[in-house]
């Protein structure tokens, strides 16, 4: 029968894999249900090749595709027009925080027909078994499993499409629909993801590889969304302010369940926001303290400020190295522009780095320079403000970890900001294709803002202060990075930090670029 589903995850990166959580996701909705192949394009030479070949053999109906901005863009956008003109019959379905937040350009593509704008645990297969007239779709969203039952006569299509749960979509009419948010499922009752069944097309070893954190770093999820509203953050529009994780005791299992088969000596917990619940966190850390695993998540400062210090040292004797946070600035004014929400602070932030100093865990701060301001003289202020405050905290805390991005924007529709930057004369791309332009590649990395209120010399001045601030402190995740290299980076570097005279960092830019230093917010961690 020609109902076989591919689901793609387009490259995302150049260095070594982690594994696709995302697409993993997806099968585990529909696995022994429906017939699935995963296509990696990070592990294809030719993932063109390799999505044609299958759908060559007529079997296959369905084109799944995970989107992130930036780099999976130039996979998923060519590939998916290319089925829709190839295979018109076929049904692409796309999701992930770029379809999401730009579903509008998507959907007009005329060749994304569905996006699953958040979870897809339910509205994948719901959305399959409307297609196939496989299941009923009760008031619930509930769905009673028998092949025989076609689909209801009194129920048109279209019915059956408005009760699927965060679904977007044209109409018959050429209306754009976004169907009602679904509440977050509870996490324990989802169906196991099918490593096994990925492991037929990729070896699950080639996703384990050796980072700062250990040998056989693996990547896990394990929540969803994040409670704080951000009025810059793209999680915000998905979720709503929701957070669901999965308990500390299925965790663990997971995780020992990798230690034991692979042998993983780290994890990087990718959560949107991994330390919401210290319960959990405490939990989890007594579950795993005497098993001799590295790891890594993210959090926010004024949550885990308010963990005890038994907690963080627990934390670090369970193997906690290092937790990303987003400080975003140390200007409280400009804190309450983004709408951080919480009680996070300058002070707090100075005063939370300060107290993982002498526990040893590593604070890997992100800064985002460059918001709009009502003229150009107090963008440049508040840029040089920023930078002056990065180098306190580097005095408070020397392992400090600094992240530095140029405000891209994903501000939430209807927030001030939003308001703010529309005035300004900033605007996405209209046109889907146009997003494949490299300028808007950049931009997605928030490396290249494209944004009218910063002037050349403000991204210049940002730019040369983190090319300097990365010779004269590299990041520890580079591990290549030590010895005689570090001391000469360090060397070269010292005067231009200490003196504030960023200009023209040549010398150091050149270091960089033979020593192929890497930036983990561009590429992720450095691995091998």
């Amino acid at each position: 029968m020609k109902n076989k589903i591919l689901i793609f995850n387009p490259r995302s990166a150049d260095g070594k894999h982690r594994i696709p959580n995302s697409i993993l996701q997806v099968g585990a909705s529909i696995y022994g249900k429906y017939e699935f192949v995963f296509v990696d394009g990070n592990l294809e030479e030719d993932a063109w090749q390799k999505i044609d070949s299958y759908f060559k053999t007529g079997e296959y109906n369905y084109f799944c595709c995970t989107v992130m901005p930036g780099p999976q863009l130039k996979q998923a956008i060519p590939f998916t027009k290319k089925i829709k003109e190839k295979y018109p019959e076929c049904i692409t379905i796309w999701g992930g925080y770029f379809a999401s937040n730009q579903f509008k350009a998507s959907i007009e593509s005329d060749f994304v027909d569905y996006i699953i704008s958040g979870p897809g645990d339910v509205a994948f297969p719901s959305l399959i078994n409307s297609y196939e007239g496989r299941n009923l779709i009760n008031e619930n969203g509930d769905t009673s499993k028998d092949s025989d039952i076609r689909r209801n006569d009194n129920l048109s299509f279209e019915a059956e499409l408005l009760k699927i749960k965060n679904l977007i979509y044209r109409n018959e009419k050429g209306i754009i629909i976004k169907t009602a948010k679904e509440e977050l499922l509870d996490q324990d009752t989802l169906p196991p993801l099918p490593y096994q069944h990925l492991d037929t097309f990729y070896s699950l070893e080639n996703y384990l590889s050796k980072t700062f954190l250990g040998k056989n770093t693996f990547s896990y999820h394990s929540s969803l969304g994040c409670p704080f509203t951000c009025s810059f953050c793209a999680v915000v529009p998905i979720y709503n302010g929701r957070w669901k994780a999965k308990s500390a005791e299925s965790v663990y299992k997971d995780v020992s369940y990798f230690r034991k088969k692979y042998n993983i000596e780290a994890i990087e917990f990718h959560d949107n926001n991994f330390f919401t619940s210290r319960n959990r966190v405490v939990e989890f850390s007594e579950l795993i303290k005497n098993d001799g695993i590295t790891w890594w998540g993210e959090g926010r400062i004024d949550t885990i400020n308010k963990y005890s210090d038994e907690d963080l040292q627990l934390m670090k004797d369970a193997g906690c190295k290092m937790i990303f946070l987003g400080a975003e600035t140390g200007n409280d004014e400009i804190l309450k522009q983004m709408n951080k929400g919480g009680t996070q602070t300058g002070e707090t932030i100075k005063e939370f780095v300060k107290r993982l100093h002498p526990i040893g865990i590593i604070p890997e701060l992100s800064f985002v320079l460059g918001m709009p301001a009502d003229s150009p003289e107090k963008v440049m202020a508040q840029i040089k403000w920023d930078i002056n405050f990065i180098k306190e905290i580097k005095e408070i805390n020397p392992d400090a970890e600094i992240i530095i991005y140029l405000y891209s924007p994903v501000a939430t529709e209807g927030s001030e900001l939003y308001e703010q930057i529309q005035k300004a004369g900033f605007s996405f791309p209209q046109h889907l294709e146009d997003w494949l332009d490299p300028a808007w590649e950049n931009f997605d990395l928030r490396k290249n803002p494209l944004t009218p209120w910063l002037t050349p010399e403000m991204v210049d001045e940002i730019k040369n202060f983190e090319t300097v601030l990365n010779g004269y402190y590299p990041t520890a995740t580079d591990f290549r990075i030590k010895g005689f290299k570090r001391s000469f980076l360090r060397g070269i570097s010292k005067i231009r930090y200490r003196t504030g005279f960023y200009k023209y960092p040549y010398e150091i830019k050149v270091l960089h670029k033979i020593w192929k230093y890497r930036q983990p917010e561009t590429q992720g961690f450095y691995s091998e």
